[in-house]
């Protein structure tokens, strides 16, 4: 359960990171409301699976996860630019993220 909700946590950073940028600067009230409260939902979701995983592996998925869903996301939606040795990098990353679920 609690690698479940350590991934679900990644995938909310990446919500929150999406709506910090579409906020202009915590200006626009529904995307700042997004960010706040998927940030903190993504916070109490690696604290709790922090209790079970150790912090050096949990903190790296949930990074990995969020900065590999945001990329995603970002490429997606014509944000940025997509290519593939991004394409390529960020499956390395995600690879990256499985090795330490595997090897936990």
């Amino acid at each position: 359960m609690a690698w479940f909700i350590l991934i679900a946590s990644g995938a909310l950073e990446a919500v929150w990171a999406t709506a910090l940028a579409r906020s202009d600067g915590l200006k626009r009230p529904l995307p700042t409301a997004v960010f706040v409260i998927a940030m903190v939902v993504s916070m109490l979701g690696l604290g709790w699976a922090m209790q079970s995983i150790p912090t050096g592996t949990a903190y790296a998925v949930w990074v990995g996860v969020g900065a590999a869903l945001t990329a995603v996301w970002a490429m997606v939606s014509g944000a940025e630019r997509a290519a593939v040795v991004r394409v390529m990098l960020i499956a390395g990353l995600v690879a990256c993220v499985v090795g330490l679920k595997v090897l936990s």
